[in-house]
């Protein structure tokens, strides 16, 4: 099949997903990622374990009220709960399309500065693809990342090399059925200012959707998941969260087109409450487009269910989890007050960050 034969489908999907007061749970962390979060809290890194953790979180009562889709890792989209019904038929049950990160991690960029990488898994995408959509996924998630640096990163090279990846896979998993989520990530670390942020995301954001159109992509089946516009991590000058908010929103104002049915934030290594508040400021400014603004959180929706929930403490890993989706539903909407869910307000950024 081409992408044509998926067209209503994929503009079905985008828009579903992108359904005001709705966001994405991010559950697409590797083994060994997973493995440093379960560490934690004392958990030993087991496929049973990773099985409970996520399991618990799939069968969170009322979650699909307030979360649309949720990304998974292969290892999960394949699983099966422990009472031996499919994870994408927990999610079902909720409401929640299922997800699939795609790409297969980040390499050094030839030629570029050494911290410069590129995001690799376009061979064999399509057919990858395909059975991802066979299994039950109906999205998917590719993450490029650029670090801004004073001896000239991002170079012209690697916002390029980067947007050009981007658009590949999405028009790849566009001919299998799966809506990309775009994902165009600038690296929290450095001291750089929220001027120079904004600057370089514009670029890259613009470069993205320059590749997009040259590879044919369903811009009105795709959504993006862009960084919010802030400071570096070791920045002295700390911009509020009104500023970041109206920084963002200019930010995209001047680089995403106005068919991209929504833009779903990463919180980047924000604090629980932090992501939340930034996000309501955004949905608090009158904008030009029409984009619905949600959310595509991992650590900010996990970081207290994780901890609730300690290996075996289901209900109060599920009451943490719901109470932060509820938070980030009411911050997409502009209605989210401060504080009036229980929340983590713990810098979650971790310098030199993989996943």
């Amino acid at each position: 099949m081409a992408l044509a034969d998926y067209t209503s489908e994929l503009i079905a999907t985008a828009q579903f997903l992108a359904a005001p007061g709705k966001g994405i749970l991010a559950v697409d962390e590797s083994t060994k990622t997973i493995g440093k979060r379960l560490g934690s809290i004392g958990v030993e890194n087991t496929e049973a374990n990773r099985q409970a953790y996520r399991g618990m979180m799939f069968t969170t009562a009322g979650l699909g009220e307030f979360i649309s889709g949720t990304i998974l890792y292969e290892e999960t989209l394949f699983q099966s709960h422990a009472d031996g019904e499919s994870m994408v038929d927990k999610l079902g049950k909720l409401g929640i399309t299922p997800g699939i990160k795609v790409d297969k991690g980040l390499r050094p960029l030839g030629g570029a500065n050494a911290v410069e990488t590129l995001c690799t898994g376009l061979d064999g995408l399509v057919e990858r693809a395909a059975d991802y959509y066979a299994q039950g996924a109906r999205f998917a998630k590719w993450r490029a990342v650029l670090q801004i640096t004073a001896d000239g990163c991002p170079s012209a090279l690697s916002v390029r090399e980067n947007a050009w990846g981007l658009a590949r896979y999405a028009r790849s998993v566009q001919e299998s059925g799966l809506v990309p989520i775009v994902e165009p990530e600038i690296l929290m670390d450095g001291n750089h200012s929220i001027e120079t942020t904004a600057r370089i995301q514009e670029q890259f954001i613009q470069e993205v959707y320059h590749a997009c159109f040259a590879n044919g992509v369903l811009l009105e089946g795709t959504l993006l998941k862009p960084s919010m516009t802030v400071q570096g991590a070791d920045c002295p000058d700390k911009a509020d969260p009104a500023k970041v908010a109206a920084m963002t929103v200019r930010t995209l104002e001047r680089s995403v087109p106005a068919s991209v049915p929504g833009i779903v934030f990463l919180s980047g290594g924000l604090s629980e409450e932090a992501a939340s508040v930034y996000l309501n400021h955004m949905n608090s400014i009158e904008r030009k487009a029409k984009w619905n603004l949600g959310f595509s959180y991992g650590r900010a929706l996990q970081h207290s269910c994780l901890k609730g929930w300690g290996g075996s403490n289901v209900e109060a890993g599920q009451q943490a989890l719901i109470a932060r989706a509820q938070a980030n539903s009411e911050a997409s909407r502009g209605q989210y007050v401060p504080g009036s869910q229980p929340s983590s307000d713990e810098q979650l950024f971790v310098a030199g960050y993989t996943y």
